[in-house]
């Protein structure tokens, strides 16, 4: 069975990467989402093992010492992190894996996962970005300061990413992304049994 690929997405907040996940998902069946561990309780309606792996201090911070997560991250007092053993099962069973994380987390997995393909979403312009936090109405002026803080450093590491989708038109950066799941999967690395049966396919003709 052919290993499914691993696609690492970050960018700042309000950039649209939830939006343009859901369809991405729905876009490609045999992408799966990467459940992340959590510290924190389970809000009414979410499911242990579908929205996280909710687990208390003391588990967390054994996976820690384990070195049983690709990142973690402390964020609002609570800890969250991506385990490595979810992502490798899920790979492993030729499902192709996606993780939203921030660029924080990101560039740790980076140091242990350099052959997945990393995808950074940001926004038009840095002005846009600050209109969308304020019409989403979801935060405070002080919570909207600190996000777009926190931009100001995650735009300075696009150079880091593969790839770079800039979301002005929402099906247009939709369409880039799935643009770059199938390139990828083309990919002669990727097709690399296919490409040697071929050859050799080919090579055998030859000798006749």
């Amino acid at each position: 069975m052919k290993k499914g690929l691993l696609f690492v997405i970050s960018g700042p907040s309000g950039a649209g990467k939830g939006t343009i996940l859901e369809k991405v998902f729905r876009d490609n069946p045999q992408a799966r989402f990467s459940v992340s561990a959590t510290t924190r309780a389970p809000r009414e309606g979410e499911i242990d093992g579908v929205h996280y792996f909710f687990i208390d201090e003391d588990k967390f911070w054994s996976m820690v010492e384990k070195e049983e997560f690709l990142e973690w991250a402390k964020v609002h007092n609570q800890h969250y992190g991506t385990p490595r053993k979810f992502v490798d099962k899920t790979l492993d069973e030729g499902f192709d894996c996606i993780l939203d994380i921030d660029v924080q987390g990101a560039l740790q997995v980076m140091q242990k996962k350099p052959e997945a393909v990393y995808i950074f979403i940001a926004p038009p312009y840095f002005a846009e970005l600050e209109n969308r936090l304020k019409k989403r109405g979801t935060d405070d002026l002080f919570i909207i300061n600190q996000r777009l803080e926190d931009a100001k450093w995650e735009l300075t590491k696009i150079a880091e990413y593969d790839y770079l989708v800039v979301n002005d038109y929402l099906e247009k950066a939709i369409a880039d992304v799935n643009a770059i799941i199938r390139a990828e999967k083309c990919s002669i690395e990727n097709m690399a049994p296919e490409a040697e049966r071929l050859v050799n396919e080919v090579l055998s003709l030859g000798k006749e």
